[in-house]
């Protein structure tokens, strides 16, 4: 197990940027920035032993900075989309920036994936770490409470990457943190996904309207495309003319992860037969965001110059469920003062 600190870049207003790696006795390595807790890289080796860069991202802090997409980032407090960004929490109507057609996407525009987080790296039996924390000022983003902020990452020898997530805050608020992370099992600069197979232990996920707002139904994924409760390629119905997928321009769902129960378990799975690798999603959360990059747009050069168009990478966003805080049926995100909010999600890759 070893860790290693490295100058990634510097912002256009003076910031450095620093890039912590982490590396297991397999020849396994990520890297992580400080600038917004990003997962830059995950070198993993293929069926033949070639090592693969199999996450989507940037060279330089600046492409970071200007990412529509989130690749890599941590997002909070609040992941996902709020209706309206609004809200009530006990008994006060807050309003957040609308920056998503009618809605707030991400908690932005101000988001954490732009600032500096504070971090520290070191490794114990579990493996290398790099820990990012940071501070939210009461009325940051439009939430209430100041708070903590922590975010572990973890590369185990079994070639996982456990992510943990706690936040304590002065005041009731909201905790919804996931990964933004976007998979290419083949290669981040190999192109199209539609290939590549997944599987989501979902029997049932939550339709939305037409600006991505869940209806509050929660409607079984039976006889419909979004099935993948057995194994099924990317492409295979997402350009079917199923209403939720004709108005997300392909997958951008939250799936209803079956017999949740706050303890972690398999949420999805994803494999590429070209390259023999394979990634296994376990949450304690309920929900998983499955996204096929249907936006991405190649505006920008990516990791060794690649090019990144529609549906190049796709993305297992662990989450409560969007606008939890306006369907009250749903599990909440609210965080009472004082309550710590803890929550893990592991990437493990394997052959």
């Amino acid at each position: 197990m070893a860790y290693s600190r490295t100058l990634f870049g510097t912002t256009p207003d003076g910031r450095q940027v620093q890039a912590y790696t982490l590396v297991n006795s397999r020849g396994t390595e990520c890297t992580f920035l400080n600038l917004g807790a990003v997962w830059n890289r995950m070198c993993v080796k293929d069926r033949d032993g070639r090592t693969r860069d199999v996450i989507l991202g940037y060279d330089r802090p600046e492409y970071y900075l200007k990412d529509d997409a989130f690749f890599g980032a941590v997002v909070g407090r609040n992941a996902n989309r709020i209706s309206g960004g609004r809200f009530t929490l006990e008994g006060t109507e807050y309003q957040l920036a609308v920056n998503n057609g009618p809605n707030n996407l991400h908690s932005g525009p101000d988001v954490y994936r732009d600032r500096i987080w504070e971090a520290e790296a070191g490794a114990d039996e579990a493996g290398s770490f790099v820990i990012f924390s940071l501070w939210s000022e009461d009325g940051d983003q439009g939430f209430p409470g100041k708070a903590r902020i922590e975010v572990r990452y973890t590369l185990g020898e079994d070639d996982s990457v456990s992510i943990s997530y706690a936040m304590v805050a002065t005041k009731t608020t909201v905790a919804n943190f996931t990964n933004h992370v976007y998979f290419n099992l083949a290669g981040h600069e190999t192109g199209s996904i539609l290939d590549q197979e997944v599987r989501i232990h979902g029997s049932a996920f939550t339709p939305t309207d037409a600006v991505s707002i869940p209806t509050g139904e929660i409607r079984p994924v039976e006889g419909t495309p979004m099935d993948f409760r057995e194994w099924k390629a990317i492409g295979e119905e997402i350009d079917q003319p199923y209403d939720q997928l004709v108005m997300a321009g392909g997958y951008d769902h939250n799936w209803v992860i079956d017999g949740w129960d706050q303890s972690l378990r398999l949420a999805a799975e994803a494999f590429c037969r070209e390259s023999g690798i394979r990634v296994k999603v376990y949450t304690d959360l309920p929900g998983v965001q499955f996204y096929t990059g249907n936006y991405i747009d190649g505006s920008m050069p990516g990791k060794e110059n690649a090019v990144y168009g529609k549906r190049a990478g796709y993305c297992f966003e662990t989450q409560y469920f969007p606008d939890s805080l306006n369907h009250p049926q749903f599990p909440s995100t609210v965080l009472p003062e004082g309550k710590e909010y803890r929550s893990t999600t592991v990437y493990r890759f394997n052959l």
